[in-house]
């Protein structure tokens, strides 16, 4: 059996690592955008009629009007560059990835018990949501803001939340560890794509209503994905993460029955993770009824979404409870 020590080091080496490539995919995924609007505008450019002949004044027999194309280099730099931003993407995902594993290997148990570790774990499952979306959806647009979103966290968590490897505190000391936090990572995972998308369908829907006759491409919103295509996403994505998260709520009930001697007692974490399924549950039937679904139902999913990290930010650091073992 390796060494703890050296496996908890490599395990640091590798999040500080995935942290640089996340860095790289982002940069290159926002540079694609750039140049992506770039083509966009010369492709909505009029055509320029040349004159063809030897006549300076044109005639309809001496003249013909040719359209000026569009550089071509300019597309393929675009999806030679998302290539390599999706690639950036990946590598770092197989990084980030090992430094979970590692972590586990050196602590001898799931590495998700303390803020650090389940910020770690938490922002590789939503790499891993938005991976599987890319595969699925057009949604390279939200690459750049769902990697902006991890390499804050995981920074943050390697800077302020930083805990050593080491045993669990007594009160963790579960099966349901993983069972209960394995739901909540997984879901918050698929959350946060579920996030990036409503709020980007939510930028596009504004233009989109500027511009009813859908002639204006200027703007970021307006070179956005259809709004149709980001809600499906965003819908999708809640449609998967919400039954996970109210699996992860009742499993905590359970583990706390287990723990404490009552399946729930209002402390502040049980408090918000209600909050947080009530306003995800609140979209959903928004989406089925009429005059709430599209932006009012995507406002109540965000603020789902800011009841999730709260949960997991607010009540652990600036909140007393039972649940008080951010390990910070």
């Amino acid at each position: 059996m390796p060494d703890p020590t050296l496996l908890a080091e490599l395990s640091d080496r590798l999040i500080y690592s995935a942290i640089a490539v996340y860095a790289l995919a982002m940069l290159t995924y926002a540079y694609h955008a750039a140049r992506r609007a770039q083509h966009l505008d010369s492709e909505a450019q009029p055509a320029q009629p040349v004159a063809v002949g030897a006549r300076t004044t044109p005639t309809p027999s001496s003249t013909a009007v040719a359209p000026v194309s569009p550089p071509t280099s300019v597309g393929a730099l675009t999806g030679r560059l998302e290539r390599i931003a999706a690639s950036l993407t990946t590598l770092a995902f197989v990084l980030h990835l090992a430094g979970v594993v590692a972590r586990g290997l050196a602590t001898g148990r799931a590495p998700w018990g303390n803020m650090y570790e389940f910020t770690a774990a938490a922002t590789l499952a939503a790499t891993a949501a938005y991976l599987v979306f890319l595969r699925r959806q057009p949604v390279r647009d939200l690459g750049v803001w769902i990697l902006a979103l991890v390499t804050l966290c995981l920074g943050l968590a390697v800077t302020v939340l930083y805990t050593p490897a080491g045993d669990l505190v007594p009160a963790l000391n579960s099966y349901w560890l993983v069972i209960h936090v394995a739901a909540a990572i997984i879901a918050g995972g698929v959350f946060t794509v579920g996030a990036a998308a409503t709020g980007l369908y939510l930028l596009r829907r504004r233009a989109d209503a500027r511009d009813p006759g859908g002639q204006a491409t200027r703007g970021y919103a307006g070179r956005l994905p259809a709004a149709t295509t980001l809600e499906r996403v965003a819908h999708t994505a809640h449609l998967f993460a919400f039954p996970v998260w109210t699996f992860a709520v009742l499993a905590g009930a359970i583990w706390a029955e287990d723990s404490w001697g009552r399946y729930w007692g209002w402390d502040p974490k049980e408090t918000w993770a209600f909050i947080t399924w009530v306003l995800y549950a609140a979209y959903l039937h928004a989406q089925s009824t009429a005059g709430w679904r599209g932006r009012k139902a995507g406002w109540l999913a965000l603020a789902g979404y800011a009841a999730f990290l709260f949960n997991f930010v607010g009540v652990n650091l600036f909140i007393t409870g039972l649940h008080s073992y951010a390990g910070v």
